[in-house]
């Protein structure tokens, strides 16, 4: 009977010690599983000469100084596999399709990355520079104008490019985590009036509230970087200052909270959401100040799993077409109305085009970009896209999904089919400051749904399933 006992004891201690062989074995496995290459740079890109601003038409002369500086940053990942994206963003009103196209084939020459693999993304701030071919007929611009603008813009895609190679340069091992946080200062401008919302005591929307928070941590729990969102414009500020309005401010909270982290900031849906009360530095630190915390408490919390080390990236251009193009006669009667300003000059722009021979453009090459940084999907849209998108996106995919837009290509404003029916500035008027020929067909919301539900197929990303019953 000793015997038996001796044996059976011998027989446990080789299962016992297996075991834990085998778990020490699969330890280092889960971790690489979990484990990406990630690197962050950044570069100053405030202007040194005297340029324009951008996102105001009432502004009458150039910038007079800088609140804060304003940067380009990069967040670059590869995961286990080698796969390679990179994420910049940027404190300006928005990549215009020139400097985004040059940018972008200049970094496939030199890195060998696609245009799925980089997201080009501003801030929309409205206290940023002006840009090449970018809203030009807004502003008084002579000629010694624009020649500083181009100068500036050929300064920036040199940089950006030497950004995202540095990005890549300065990777190291870091795990990934994701979350949703609240902030609400947020209010739609659409269904809210400013001069009343002191006497308000509740407001209309839609709107989205999300602050999307994707940390880096390194080995030793160090916080690298933090990349956030949300959905609201940047238009505290009016002042003839560079800055970068709130989400400058928030960006320098969290580097301050945590010495050493590069805060990375990139614009939700916001496109009709304005930050109110507004004007006052004061009052862009408070909702700098409110979204850094929002985001601070999500770092904190350190509740999150890490997230897989696989990346998947996709990217397509959906045409959208424009409705009914102006006649040349009403083209005639806006271009000799004297009393018109910006749109006088988008009706002569029109008729030179038609007077040489250029035809009116009748749809627009529209981005969509998807990445897939594990179980978490990314979704960013181009232009300045209403916050009917997000809310509508969310509704498939689920509400952990982050929207960005002002991704890419800013061509101009992207309404609904709500906004589209109502019309206001966002769906019947913002096409002329755009340089457009027309508002945007009704079946534009339908065609980018459609699109990004497609690419969302082809990048493995699936939506949730529905329950009927519970089980």
């Amino acid at each position: 009977m000793n015997q038996n006992v001796n044996k059976n004891s011998f027989l446990h201690s080789i299962v016992f010690f297996s075991l834990l062989a085998f778990i020490s074995l699969q330890k280092p496995c889960l971790a690489q599983n979990n484990l990406w290459q990630v690197g962050v740079a950044r570069v100053d890109i405030t202007p040194t000469d005297t340029l324009w601003m951008a996102g105001y038409a009432s502004r009458n002369h150039a910038a007079e100084g800088t609140l804060h500086k304003l940067w380009a940053k990069a967040f670059a990942v590869k995961d286990q596999n080698g796969n390679r994206g990179v994420l910049v963003t940027t404190d300006l009103l928005g990549f215009p399709k020139n400097i985004s196209d040059s940018i972008r084939e200049r970094c496939k020459e030199i890195y060998q990355l696609t245009k799925a693999q980089i997201i080009l993304s501003s801030s929309h701030t409205h206290t940023g520079p002006v840009l090449r071919e970018s809203l030009y007929n807004i502003y008084p611009l002579k000629d010694k104008h624009i020649k500083k603008i181009e100068s500036y813009s050929n300064h920036l895609e040199n940089i950006i490019v030497a950004l995202v190679g540095q990005a890549f340069e300065n990777m190291v091992p870091a795990q990934l985590f994701s979350s949703n946080g609240v902030v609400r200062f947020q209010i739609n401008r659409r269904n809210n009036n400013s001069g009343t919302l002191p006497m308000q005591t509740d407001l209309n929307g839609p709107n989205d509230y999300a602050v999307p928070v994707l940390q880096a941590r390194q080995k030793n729990g160090k916080l690298l970087a933090a990349v956030f969102g949300y959905a609201c414009h940047p238009t505290v500020l009016s002042s003839y200052q560079w800055s970068g309005d709130y989400p400058g401010f928030a960006q320098l909270a969290l580097e301050e909270k945590f010495p050493g982290t590069t805060a990375l900031f990139f614009q939700g849906c916001g496109a009709d959401q304005n930050p109110l009360p507004r004007r006052s530095v004061s009052l862009a630190r408070q909702y700098g100040q409110e979204l850094a915390a929002a985001a601070e408490r999500i770092i904190s919390d350190k509740s999150e799993e890490p997230i897989p080390s696989d990346l998947r990236t996709g990217y397509a251009e959906v045409e959208l077409f424009f409705s009914s193009p102006p006649t040349v006669e009403t083209l005639k009667k806006i271009a000799f109305d004297t009393t018109l300003g910006y749109q006088r000059k988008w009706a002569k722009q029109m008729l030179g085009n038609l007077k040489n021979g250029e035809p009116l453009p009748t749809s627009y090459p529209y981005p969509i970009q998807i990445w897939k940084l594990g179980n978490q999907p990314i979704f960013a849209l181009g232009g300045e896209v209403v916050i009917d998108y997000a809310i509508h996106l969310k509704r498939i995919f689920g509400q952990d999904i982050f929207v960005m837009s002002y991704s890419n290509d800013v061509m101009g404003y992207i309404p609904s089919v709500r906004v589209l029916r109502e019309g206001g500035y966002e769906g019947a008027t913002s096409q002329i400051v755009y340089e457009l020929p027309g508002t945007w067909q009704a079946d534009t919301e339908t065609r980018i749904i459609h699109e990004i539900i497609q690419l969302a197929g082809k990048t493995g990303i699936k939506m949730p399933e529905t329950k009927i019953f519970p089980k």
